[in-house]
């Protein structure tokens, strides 16, 4: 039962009798409605000032007309202050109704077809070969995936995209380092980090023998024109890296349907070319070629450098009109850094011009701050750099030696120790606004008490060990056993839930799901040192085993939603 809808539906009805008209729009009204600040104020409110112009009456006499009319099995009373209309439910019904709409949804609670027919590419991760995976990739990655979630469960196809970093002269020096100082053994044997290596290892020989980086551009070159050799050791580059990514995608329980990255595009530029040329929109800038948006407060967008090399705009411009083509998307989703957020302006500006006016509504750069760590900025230049295998390595070993020390007789310790260290990387993550800055902070983010990981899945754990504990009942739930104020605020909130996720999806914002959940747990935790669960009372003990049940079902769901597991015992 979605409570702003019922109540949505009422006010309708209340208006429709009230002022004999129906041109009231529903969807309109249940956007309308706010909860109020405080409990005593109502359950939820609907301020009448936004009728007074068309109605041409004050907001409290429309409100007075409204609350005569208002008439419904999940409304007990309504309240008239100044200009708000409050609604206060009737518990008991509220109680009965939500508990079997949680319990009829087959562990789905908050899922929906609304995106039925529609397909969502969603580019994120988009990890760099011949290099390791890093911290700074973490919200790219966690962000990306659970909007995939998060989409699908809301009945949309979606296309998960890692636009690789897999071209550029840099591929030329890694080849040429290889050739002076590699071996197929070492980067075998080494791995990414061996590929690593070398290329800092050029970098320092070529201070001293400049010609080195003339070697790295020819083999870079002999990339270009599909030369043998150099393909077969740039493809076993790509290998190597992804056989690194794939082993942290598996540990995040992350999977894309395509890897088509910047080299996949070579054969796609001439389109973009031939295109620009065609609609006079290239212009000849300090021996370069740029689409000009000075009228749109931007610089140039470089197309074509001066030795006639494609740039990123490039790519990205050739990658959007394959992906509308091939996947005829709704939305194309960009996971990227809010550094990024010129080119990507500049990218949709182009196409726009270009007569692409999908480009206007269906392109979206979804971005996200920066990541430090324990105060620390990062720097791959300096070093200063935490790859992404070590800290959910690390995050493991710690939530083991937290669980050793509180749960010592648990049983599959190290696989639940995996599910909470992983998952509390994750959730520190995506709690707060994914534009906000992160310091990621061991003794906050592993942390069992608060606006944690751990917390939420512990209270998931504790809601599966309340129902093993009560066993099999077979008495009828007395749901008056719910009318108090805990089991109305922990009802209120997972009536709220499918809202929530569809505005995690409306506004690419992951941090509401994991924010909701967050205050379920909290709510529960209230709750469960408030109400005496199991009791004499069977009746009322049934009803409150089901309460604990729908909590427990819409924290699965959340934790799924944000990429997390939920372990049933901790």
């Amino acid at each position: 039962m979605d409570m702003r809808e019922k109540i949505s539906q009422a006010l309708y009805r209340a208006l429709t009798a009230a002022f004999e008209q129906t041109d009231f729009e529903s969807s309109a009204l249940a956007r309308s409605l706010e909860l109020p600040p405080e409990p005593e104020m109502g359950d939820m409110a609907f301020p009448c000032f936004s009728l007074s112009k068309t109605l041409r009456m004050a907001p409290p006499q429309i409100a007075q007309k409204i609350a005569v009319h208002v008439a419904d099995p999940l409304i007990s009373s309504v309240e008239v202050k100044g200009g708000y209309l409050n609604f206060f439910l009737d518990r008991v019904y509220f109680a009965q109704k939500m508990i079997e709409a949680v319990q009829g949804s087959d562990g789905a609670w908050g899922q929906s077809d609304e995106g039925s027919g529609k397909t969502i590419c969603i580019d994120y991760s988009s990890i760099n070969i011949a290099k390791r995976f890093h911290i700074g990739h973490l919200s790219t990655t966690a962000i990306g995936h659970s909007l995939k979630r998060i989409y699908d469960y809301l009945g949309y196809r979606t296309v998960g995209i890692n636009h690789l970093g897999d071209w550029g002269t840099q591929f030329g020096k890694m080849i040429a380092a290889y050739k002076h100082w590699g071996s197929p053994e070492m980067v075998e044997q080494g791995g990414v980090q061996a590929l690593s290596e070398l290329y800092v290892r050029f970098h320092k020989e070529a201070e001293e023998s400049p010609s080195l980086e003339d070697e790295g551009r020819a083999w870079f070159k002999r990339i270009e024109e599909g030369d043998k050799e150099a393909l077969a050791i740039f493809n076993n580059f790509k290998e190597i890296t992804l056989k690194d990514a794939d082993r942290v995608y598996d540990i995040l329980d992350v999977s894309f349907d395509s890897y088509a990255g910047e080299s996949f595009y070579n054969d796609k530029m001439d389109r973009v070319i031939r295109e620009l040329r065609e609609k006079n929109l290239l212009v000849l800038s300090q021996g370069a070629w740029v689409v000009d948006l000075e009228e749109f407060g931007m610089p140039p967008c470089l197309i074509l450098k001066s030795d006639g090399a494609t740039l990123y705009a490039t790519r990205d411009i050739a990658a959007a009109l394959y992906r509308k083509d091939t996947y005829h998307f709704s939305k194309c989703l960009y996971v990227v850094a809010y550094q990024q957020d010129l080119h990507f302006r500049q990218v949709f500006k182009v196409l726009e011009l270009m007569g692409y006016e999908w480009a206007k509504t269906q392109m979206e750069h979804v971005a996200f701050g920066m990541i430090s760590y324990e105060g620390e900025a990062l720097s791959t230049r300096r070093g200063n750099i935490v790859h992404l295998d070590e800290l959910l390595d690390k995050a493991q070993e710690k939530a083991l030696a937290i669980i050793e020390e509180k749960s010592p007789h648990l049983e599959d310790k190290e696989k639940i120790a995996k599910q909470v260290g992983v998952g509390s990387v994750i959730f520190f993550d995506l709690f707060n606004s994914r534009i906000k800055d992160i310091d990621f902070r061991w003794d906050r983010a592993l942390n069992f008490d608060g606006e944690t990981g751990p917390y939420v899945q512990y209270t998931y754990a504790r809601c599966c060990s309340v129902l093993r504990k009560a066993g099999e009942v077979d008495t009828a739930p007395d749901f008056s056993a719910l009318d108090d104020k805990e089991s109305l605020a922990l009802l209120k909130l997972i009536s709220l839930f499918p809202e929530t996720i569809r505005d995690a999806a409306a506004r690419n914002e992951p941090s509401f799901v994991t924010r909701a959940i967050t205050e379920m747990a909290k709510a529960y935790n209230k709750f469960y040192y408030e109400h005496r669960i199991l009791s004499e009372d069977a009746a009322a003990s049934a009803a409150r085993l089901a309460l604990t049940d729908i909590v427990r079902a819409a924290i699965a769901n959340g934790l799924y939603l944000i990429g997390m597991q939920a372990p049933p015992q901790m």
